[in-house]
């Protein structure tokens, strides 16, 4: 398996300075500034939380969530396998899957590999968070279409960002290590192809815009010959102005006989439009949104005056319980880093984790939350989606999350809360308020029909009762 950025040798050891940029999570590299983009900042923050969940994952996520199967054609039999050797794969792929670690299929691999690999080739929309298997899932598809004796572009993948398309190639890299004359070609800035070069790569893996540029441009990719076109992370794809539209306009220049596979991990009903959109006569594979639930976690709160008075209850709490370890929410960097101090000076081993700090930064602190060496991570959203830390007991919203029109952001609250009672487990959640944000808890538990009970934090015999 080779990759290439620039042409020979000198372009192969390039390629692999690029994937070493990301190999080694815990150790942030000072030329890493973090994912640059001239949009607004909530789709910095989404492509940039993908990223961060690409590197600080160690093995999948135990997804409990069902997944729903709509089939283009509903009288045609639904196939699913429960271990790679059901899609009876090359050899080489099937050692490159083992190597990596995956010891049998995923719940949405379970359902969506026997689609992306069927004869005749079928179109694929899917939801599927990080730490599913989607990536190793559509890397595993274009590997098993490409002809090795042909020596030109044969599938193509679109990532958002330059940071995840090199994550996708990593993924080529590491399953198809055994497929020698496959070979992987990164279409994203930086890489400049003159015109009229002859590219023999067969997966090109790249960015909308310097996509768009190679094939219509620089006539360096013909899309007729493309076998599998893959479209990844789409709800961050069209929070990106232009790339919607640049997408749309390769995807129309595509053979009717390519498989088009497209992944978002959310799905509201712009991506769902501009799914519709892009990838003709599909199977929908979906996860039911009723199974994120609450109702293995007991969700308490706190009536409080001012910020030091939820320190206070948060101390409170924190020495009636005890604690593995704590996740604390803040909707501010300016409280969350108040807080930080606030709790280092009393003794407690806490980290900070917000948004300016660079991807690998960020990893880093995680994984040393993960291996125990901080019990208290403090955060703004940026922490609340994906990152999963078994040990987390505990999540304490230190203030509520609220939407621009400062009413309840039900999606963000579930998933910070989420964070605890995860892998079947019961987890506690404790909510600091002041009086007047009273009327929103009460709007978040009749939305999500759940219990969420007061608790006084001077009784500390009702919070030593408090039992996971």
């Amino acid at each position: 398996m080779a990759s290439l950025l620039w042409g020979g040798d000198a372009g192969a050891a390039r390629s692999e300075r690029l994937s070493s940029h990301f190999s080694n999570p815990i150790h942030p590299r000072k030329n890493l500034r973090g994912i640059k983009s001239t949009t607004v900042p909530n789709v910095v923050d989404l492509a940039a939380n993908s990223l961060l969940n690409k590197l600080i994952r160690q093995s999948l996520v135990e997804s409990s969530h069902r997944v729903e199967v709509l089939q283009k054609d509903p009288s045609s039999p639904l196939y699913s396998v429960k271990t790679f050797e059901e899609l009876r794969l090359k050899e080489e792929l099937l050692k490159g899957i083992y190597a990596m670690g995956f010891n049998r299929p995923s719940k949405i691999q379970e359902m969506a590999l026997p689609m992306m690999l069927a004869h005749p080739p079928q179109n694929l929309i899917a939801q599927s968070q990080s730490g599913t298997g989607k990536t190793a899932a559509f890397v595993l598809a274009m590997l098993s279409r490409v002809n090795v004796l042909e020596l030109f572009p044969q599938c193509l993948c679109l990532a958002p960002t330059y940071e995840l398309a090199l994550q996708t190639g990593r993924v080529v890299e590491q399953m198809g290590k055994f497929c020698v004359d496959v070979q992987v070609m990164y279409a994203i800035r930086g890489n400049r192809i003159p015109r009229g070069t002859d590219i023999t790569k067969q997966i090109i893996i790249g960015t909308p815009g310097t996509v768009l540029d190679w094939c219509f441009k620089r006539k360096l990719i013909d899309l007729t010959k493309i076998h599998v076109f893959v479209l990844d992370e789409a709800d961050v794809m069209i929070d990106t102005q232009g790339f919607s539209d640049q997408s749309i306009r390769i995807q129309r220049a595509l053979p009717t006989e390519c498989q088009m596979l497209l992944f978002s991990a959310t799905f509201e009903d712009s991506v769902w439009q501009f799914a519709e959109r892009i990838i003709p006569d599909p199977n929908v594979i979906k996860l039911r949104k009723e199974e994120l639930t609450l109702n293995n976690i007991r969700q308490y709160y706190v009536l409080c005056e001012n910020r030091k008075d939820k320190y206070q209850a948060l101390c409170n709490i924190y020495g009636g319980i005890t604690i593995g370890q704590a996740i604390i929410f803040c909707q501010t960097r300016r409280n969350a880093k108040w807080l930080t101090v606030e709790m280092m000076q009393d003794g407690h081993q806490v980290s900070l984790l917000s948004g300016e700090l660079t991807v690998e930064q960020r990893a880093s602190i995680i994984q040393r939350f993960r291996d125990g060496k901080e019990k208290v991570l403090i955060t703004t959203n940026v922490c609340a989606r994906g990152i999963d830390v078994k040990q987390v007991t505990i999540v304490v919203n230190f203030d509520l999350p609220v939407n621009q029109a400062q009413e309840p952001d039900y999606e963000t609250y579930l998933h910070r809360i989420g964070r605890t009672g995860r892998f079947g487990k019961k987890g506690l959640a404790f909510n600091m308020i002041e009086v007047d944000k009273l009327p929103l808890l009460m709007k978040i538990q009749d939305h999500f029909n759940s219990s969420i009970k007061q608790l006084d934090p001077e009784d500390m015999d009702e919070i030593e009762k408090i039992e996971y």
